[in-house]
């Protein structure tokens, strides 16, 4: 999977990162989108979004990735902007058992507000935090395995499994929508139509639901 800046794009995914406050959800973000870490980073406020261009299958992907503070008193706000979302990163610390214990929570606040057919990656994150685990690699697998979850171990602070966790995301979230795509079509229909260069594919988020999102938010940095 590669990266290009250009702003012409197959595909606009909206992510959302959701968990408990403190997991880690910003740094994740901004070691992403910009390969940047902060010790002193504050906690979010409401909503903010960063975005990123990949090319995954020789399409181009402008993915927008949503930070949703994990605080309870925001979650009013924060459920509006499920909206729209393919995928999802649910996100809890490896030392603190607690922030594991309410991932349940989350998926399901997740699940009330999304699509069956979101693609969601639990991420145990601070794996460089190795001598104060709390919450074992098993366990977190069998929760996985049990709620139909992706499942990968992060260290934002190491950049280890960063990328490779989102781009997992992504191409299982675009491979998602091309199946569902040759489920509406047809493959041999879809084929023939590519072929006279139409290219048919699930509506994610439209160029006018970007500008919409940008004119509710304060975050203008795509």
């Amino acid at each position: 999977m590669s990266y290009q800046g250009s702003d012409e794009y197959d595909y606009l995914f909206k992510i959302v990162l959701i968990g408990d406050s403190a997991v880690g959800k910003t740094n994740l973000l901004s070691r992403f989108v910009q390969n940047e870490f902060s010790l002193e980073t504050k906690a979010t406020l409401g909503v903010e979004f960063a975005c990123k261009t990949v090319v995954a299958d020789n399409k181009t992907i402008k993915v927008q990735v949503w930070d949703t503070a994990g605080q309870e008193r925001y979650k009013a706000i924060t459920s509006a902007y499920y909206r729209g979302a393919v995928g999802a990163l649910l996100v809890y610390d490896i030392t603190r058992m607690n922030s594991f214990e309410n991932v349940s929570k989350w998926l399901s606040e997740l699940q009330d507000h999304t699509s069956q057919e979101l693609v969601v990656m639990l991420i145990g994150n601070k794996s460089d935090l190795h001598n104060l685990r709390a919450v074992s690699r098993e366990e977190a697998e069998i929760f996985a395995k049990e709620n139909g979850l992706f499942f990968m171990e992060t260290s934002a602070l190491n950049n280890k499994n960063v990328e490779g966790a989102f781009n997992d995301l992504i191409s299982s979230i675009y491979h998602v929508l091309k199946k569902k795509s040759v489920e509406e079509y047809g493959d041999s229909y879809l084929n023939k139509m590519n072929s006279l260069g139409v290219d048919y594919k699930l509506k994610v988020n439209s160029r006018k639901d970007e500008n919409q999102y940008n004119k509710n938010d304060d975050s203008k940095c795509c």
